[in-house]
């Protein structure tokens, strides 16, 4: 299997269906891509209907392209990442990934338009994010949640209203935005730096005021992006957690007992914002954003430095926080379901809490004079009364 078959794979996946994520390359079964969601198998011709270990593996090197170091990374530690550009068609970002000892890919279609706040229908806030001058702006969820796009969509705002430097340090570089206003810079790992906190250190020389890192993935990175955040710089980066609230008690793990309140400090000192994504079925197909979002207010500082305690929890200081900008996954789910954009059951499924919820659903329902329960029917036993007086 030559790069011209490969190519000639990944343009018919590709074209094969509308609104294509990802491409999946996995032994035993068909190439198949993820669209809206849901994985698809992709007729290939010459056909392959079960890819073969070797077929993977040949896959695998051919993206790889016979690099030493990725084909290092990937023998020793079982997964490695790259980037991969299909002449005139996309790029990707790729993993290949190891698993019962043979090889598994998984290819990120990058889009090429960068997108606006606007285009992403993403609230006030964002444009509130983008005017921040230093602090530390977390965009978190799940793969495949829009992180890096979210982030695109706010650097885009930066570039077309400020003349600055701005650094982006990638893995690999995803959007690849032209120099507006700003003076962009825009370095890969592995072929720019090494590792995250590396890129990160080095960045502080290089003057930039707008610095983005592509994953806070370990205690060195994050601490080194609070002293940037501390210093004047505003620090836009990710992490893989499910709500503000784990975000906080995920950074706050990284370190030890003994370090702990002073990273509490120094992290309520610097948070400006934490978005929060999920991904959800749309009515009709498609997906449609679902956020949380919070920002920074002295109620929010109190509780990273103290805690959360009773009555106090990052959910309920959320919750009543719409004055600061802020709401919860199950306020933006009401919103989002009282538009009609997603089903009852899609709401349910993906509340933090489903009996706030369900009854916020409820009363939606009332004030259509729609039924609330499946229960009908119900009448007063007056026989049983009777009976009873016997």
């Amino acid at each position: 299997m030559r790069k011209a078959e490969i190519d000639h794979i990944l343009t018919t996946m590709l074209e094969a269906f509308g609104n294509i994520s990802d491409l999946n390359i996995t032994v035993g079964k068909p190439c198949q891509v993820e669209s809206s969601g849901q994985l698809a198998a992709v007729p290939i011709e010459p056909p392959i209907e079960e890819l073969t270990p070797f077929q993977a593996e040949i896959f695998a090197l051919n993206l790889i392209n016979a690099d030493r170091r990725l084909t290092e990374i990937l023998i020793q530690q079982g997964s490695c990442d790259c980037s991969y550009f299909l002449v005139g068609k996309a790029r990707f970002r790729v993993n290949i990934f190891s698993q019962r000892g043979n090889y598994t890919i998984v290819l990120r279609k990058l889009e090429t338009r960068i997108p606006s706040i606007e285009d992403l229908k993403l609230p006030g806030q964002f444009a509130k994010a983008a005017e921040e001058k230093n602090g530390l702006i977390l965009v978190t969820g799940a793969t495949g949640s829009g992180k890096s796009t979210t982030l695109a969509a706010l650097l885009n705002k930066m570039n077309e209203e400020k003349s600055i430097h701005i650094i982006t340090l990638e893995d690999p570089v995803e959007f690849v935005h032209p120099h507006k206003k700003a003076t962009f810079n825009q370095r890969e790992l592995g072929s720019d730096y090494d590792a995250f906190s590396s890129g990160l250190r080095a960045a502080l020389r290089q003057a930039p005021k707008v610095i983005l890192v592509g994953e806070m993935r370990d205690r060195e990175t994050v601490e080194i992006g609070l002293s940037a955040a501390e210093t004047g710089h505003l620090v836009m980066s990710t992490l893989h957690t499910v709500d503000a609230g784990q975000t906080i008690n995920r950074i706050v793990g990284m370190f030890s007992q003994e370090e702990e309140q002073q990273i509490r400090i120094r992290l309520a000192d610097t948070i400006r914002w934490i978005i929060c994504q999920r991904l959800l079925p749309k009515v009709g197909g498609g997906r449609v954003a679902l956020l949380e979002i919070m920002s920074s207010n002295m109620r929010v500082k109190d509780t990273i430095i103290n805690g959360e305690s009773e009555g106090k929890s990052y959910y309920e200081i959320i919750t009543n926080g719409d004055a600061y900008g802020m709401w919860t996954f199950d306020q933006h789910i009401m919103k989002i379901y009282g538009e009609g954009l997603i089903t009852e059951e899609t709401a349910l499924a993906y509340a933090s809490r489903k009996a706030v919820v369900g009854r916020g659903i409820d009363t939606l329902k009332s004030a259509k004079g729609e039924k609330t329960t499946d229960i009908e029917g119900l009448n007063m036993d007056d026989e049983y009364g009777a009976q009873a007086k016997k």
